[in-house]
């Protein structure tokens, strides 16, 4: 028997969603005060975060939320990333681990920071690393370990923080997928020493393209500002904005750059869409649950469909409902001619996984080499480096779970129920 996350009741019920109904047309995500706050923005006479107040309004409502005392908002989850290993310290030659199965751009924020990619197997039932594949991977060159919390699921934590204290390594989570889901009790993102978050269009909050740091460390709150504002050095762990006081900043004599940065900085109008989307961050949280439940009933139907696992220490936020498709020696049916059949009754598609990244092209080829041939022409990656991934990541289907009318996620779940009853009759 699968274990389902608790239902609630339908959220929304406007005049403007029921004409989305009717359509069959999945409402926007949009539905508080974001065009409200982009026209507060466009009336003010600050456009950038430097000097103006919604992102650090964000940033104090994010921190809240998640439960940390610091938060910096960024252009994007790769600049986080890219910050968070900046602000730790990494130098040229360090090793960072990261799971075999996830977006490239924990591999890419790696190798902009002139550090080493190493890969750790999965776990085949949860998707997330594995903490033994960890420990293989733990050399006296690695500096930090990635984790990803894969389709909304935190990876075990608790030994990994063991794991990274007997070796005196940071824990960096990558929360892109992630959102108010916990482990052991604890929100997500309070758990390593540093947590980077995603509000590109498909994250559970979205402002387009966006993405937050928080952590409970003041130094690395201030060090991943310096990194993300071009290394301004009145910036500060509690403060983004740099132009505070003109007597200061106006004054030729005073010194502007304290560290090196890019400019990973967020802007005042995506502050204010997030901070809207922030606003009934509960309710969207809740939506994708309601989704993933009504279709982990159906799924139930087919012992070729095989649910991620999540433990009983977790809480899953979903993301995407991940799924392992074994229709080939079950049902005769590859996992292409399943898909196909979905889509041609009705259903929404289904998405596959990413490639493992170290089999991606620019790995593959060995593109990283001419980077910084003095780290990385030794560097070899090969198919079969982490075979579990490499298995799982053939075979996993990812249901969609972004529905903001459950109505909708019901009928595209009888699709799929329909289709599932038609091949398990052959």
């Amino acid at each position: 028997m699968i274990r389902r996350p608790p239902r609630s009741t339908p959220l929304y019920s406007s005049a403007a969603s029921d004409v989305y109904k009717r359509q069959k047309i999945n409402p926007s995500k949009y539905l508080g005060n974001e065009l409200q706050y982009l026209q507060k923005v466009l009336n003010s006479d600050s456009w950038s975060s430097t000097s103006g107040s919604w992102c650090k309004l964000l940033e104090k409502e994010f921190a809240n939320m998640i439960g940390t005392k610091y938060a910096v908002a960024m252009n994007s989850g790769t600049a986080t990333l890219h910050a968070a290993l900046e602000a730790i310290g990494v130098r040229p030659g360090d090793e960072i681990i990261s799971p075999a199965l996830t977006v490239f751009m924990d591999t890419s924020a790696t190798i902009h920071a002139n550090a080493i990619p190493v890969y750790a197997d999965i776990d085949p039932s949860t998707f997330n690393i594995s903490v033994e594949e960890i420990r293989k991977k733990i050399t006296p060159k690695t500096k930090a370990i990635i984790t990803v919390g894969i389709y909304g699921l935190s990876p075990d934590m608790a030994p990994i923080m063991k794991l990274a204290e007997e070796n005196n390594i940071y824990v960096i989570e990558d929360n892109a997928q992630c959102l108010l889901n916990t482990y052991c009790g604890k929100q997500a993102g309070t758990i390593g020493h540093i947590a980077s978050y995603s509000f590109e269009n498909t994250k559970h909050l979205s402002c387009g393209e966006g993405g937050m740091i928080v952590t409970d460390n003041k130094y690395l709150a201030e060090m991943c500002r310096k990194v993300g504002g071009h290394g301004f050095a009145n910036l500060r762990a509690e403060e983004g904005r740099i132009k505070l006081n003109s007597e200061v900043f106006q004054n030729p004599e005073y010194k502007r750059h304290s560290d090196l940065g890019w400019n990973y900085r967020m802007s005042e109008f995506n502050a204010a869409v997030a901070l809207a989307q922030l606003e009934y961050a509960d309710r969207l949280h809740q939506l994708r649950i309601d989704s993933a439940s009504i279709f982990l009933e159906v799924i139930e139907e087919a012992d070729f469909l095989i649910p991620q696992k999540t433990p009983d220490e977790c809480t899953n936020s979903f993301y995407t409902l991940g799924v392992r498709y074994k229709g080939e020696e079950s049902i005769g049916v590859s996992w292409k001619e399943f898909r196909k059949a979905y889509i041609e009754a009705g259903g929404d598609g289904i998405y596959g996984a990413w490639s493992v990244p170290y089999l991606e092209p620019m790995m593959k080829e060995r593109r990283y080499v001419d980077r910084y041939p003095e780290i990385y022409s030794s560097i070899y990656y090969n198919e079969g480096d982490c075979p579990v991934a490499e298995e799982v990541q053939k075979q996993l289907m990812q249901f969609k779970t972004n529905y903001r009318d459950l109505k909708l996620a019901k009928e595209k779940a009888e699709i799929l129920r329909k289709v599932i009853r038609k091949f398990n009759k052959k």
